[in-house]
């Protein structure tokens, strides 16, 4: 009976305890795909919500869902979620230009001259979805400068150029600073 009691005990209390694993929410991934495509071929009805100028250069090219990109997506926001940090360079110091190589997606040599060169990556957490995030992004709340905006709507050369997309999204349910990792990746290959 001893036995028992201190059995049910141990995994009462434990489950108290453990920690819980992070998430990746595919669903929510695509969704942002979606979304971020009719926004680059519809501007104007996203105009108010997302305050873009209609006058700046946007690129209507659709971009394609890359699944190399995705996989490396997801493994950087899976990666923030695991080990709690919030950074386009891992706590290694390798940033996504080398996790992009890594997942199967080649890219220019030039462009890993550096361990932490970041050419096509947008990162945002906490998060209620994948969507709100990327819109945050678009907007510029609680990012740096233009430059996300930039990134998702092509709106320079470089940046319309990039055709190829992959979006991870992780859920953490608690033990992490953040309650979700947005990372959208958006590349080309180009030699």
């Amino acid at each position: 009976m001893r036995i028992i009691v201190f059995f049910a005990l141990f995994v009462l209390f434990s489950s108290f305890s453990a920690p819980t694993r992070p998430i990746i929410d595919r669903r929510e991934a695509k969704s942002a795909f979606v979304l971020l495509n009719k926004i680059r071929q519809n501007p104007k009805a996203y105009q108010r919500e997302l305050r873009l100028n209609l006058r700046a250069s946007m690129t209507k090219t659709p971009l394609r869902w890359n699944a190399n990109l995705a996989k490396a997506a997801e493994a950087r926001a899976m990666d923030m979620a695991q080990r709690n940090y919030f950074d386009h360079t891992d706590p290694d110091g390798y940033g996504p230009n080398y996790h992009i190589l890594r997942a199967g997606y080649s890219l220019n040599p030039g462009w890993l001259k550096r361990k932490n060169a970041n050419n096509f990556e947008s990162i945002g957490a906490n998060h209620p979805s994948a969507i709100d995030g990327m819109k945050a992004m678009i907007i510029g709340k609680n990012s740096p400068g233009l430059g996300h905006r930039k990134h998702l709507l092509g709106m320079d050369e470089w940046n319309g150029s990039l055709q190829d997309i992959g979006i991870g999204y992780v859920r953490v349910p608690s033990g992490s600073t953040y309650q979700s990792y947005l990372c959208i990746i958006i590349a080309k290959h180009d030699w």
